[in-house]
Order: C-alpha cells, then sequence, then structure tokens
C-alpha cells in the first residue's frame, strides 16, 4: 500500500464551469482564471509530496477534508461551536465542487483522477482554512 498526502493552504475553491465567449466569430471555452490558479496549487503541493516519484497506477482511495474558515462576523461562542463541529459550514462553495479541483493532481500523484474507486469528502469549520488530501494506492 502507498499513501501520499499533501495540504494546500487557504480557504478551498469550487471549481468553476467552463466559460464559453465568441472571438472572431468562432466559439471557445476557457477555465475561469480563479480555478487554473486553484487546480495549479493543488498541482504544486502534489507535485512536492511526490517528490519526483511516477504517479501511482491502478485503483486509488481519497480522502480529501476541505477545512474553511469560520466567518469573522460570528460571535466568539458561535465560532467555537463551529471549530468544535457543532455548526457545519452548509454555504458555498459545495463540496462536490471542492473535489473537481483534485484535477490537478493528473499525472502527478495519480495517471488520472478517473482512478478513484472510493472517495471520502468532509467540509468542515477550522481556524486555518486549507485543504488536506490523502491518496492510498494498492501498489
Amino acid at each position: 500500500m502507498r499513501v501520499v498526502s499533501f495540504t494546500v493552504p487557504g480557504q478551498p475553491v469550487a471549481k468553476g464551469r467552463a466559460r464559453i465567449s465568441t472571438f472572431g466569430g468562432h466559439v471557445r471555452s476557457y477555465t475561469p482564471e480563479k480555478t487554473r490558479r486553484y487546480e495549479n496549487q493543488v498541482s504544486a503541493y502534489a507535485a512536492e509530496a511526490m517528490r519526483n516519484v511516477p504517479p501511482m497506477g491502478g485503483p486509488v482511495e481519497v480522502v480529501v477534508d476541505a477545512h474553511m474558515l469560520v466567518p469573522k462576523s460570528w460571535s466568539l461562542k458561535k465560532r467555537l461551536a463551529a471549530i468544535a463541529g457543532q455548526i457545519k459550514p452548509t454555504t458555498k462553495p459545495d463540496l462536490d465542487n471542492i473535489v473537481k479541483a483534485l484535477d490537478g493532481m493528473n499525472g502527478i500523484v495519480v495517471v488520472d483522477v478517473s482512478q478513484i474507486v472510493k472517495l471520502t469528502a468532509t467540509k468542515q469549520y477550522a481556524e486555518i482554512p486549507q485543504l488536506i488530501v490523502s491518496v492510498i494506492g494498492q501498489e
């Protein structure tokens, strides 16, 4: 069994939908800049964790923990309850869209994210916003 873990600091970002525009009478599709930047961050931290080892082949399991920043406008009592897990983040970004940012692992941790056969993802409040990813391979 092989396990690779990495942390992407900062507020987790959801993968945005592809945008469509016209240029010179031709339709083109592009990824929003915010999404591209975040996927590049995921790629960079994943590459650092891999330390130039080839990507995993075969089926993998992935565990994702999205730690969301507690709103600053909340009272101390409410903030402490959120950090203790008594209040869960039910606002945007959607957890499924945060997980889609794992496309940044393609060719780095795994050959392709289509190898993910089991995914466990949670979204919770924390004092330090970050995305924690663990990939477990059967190799």
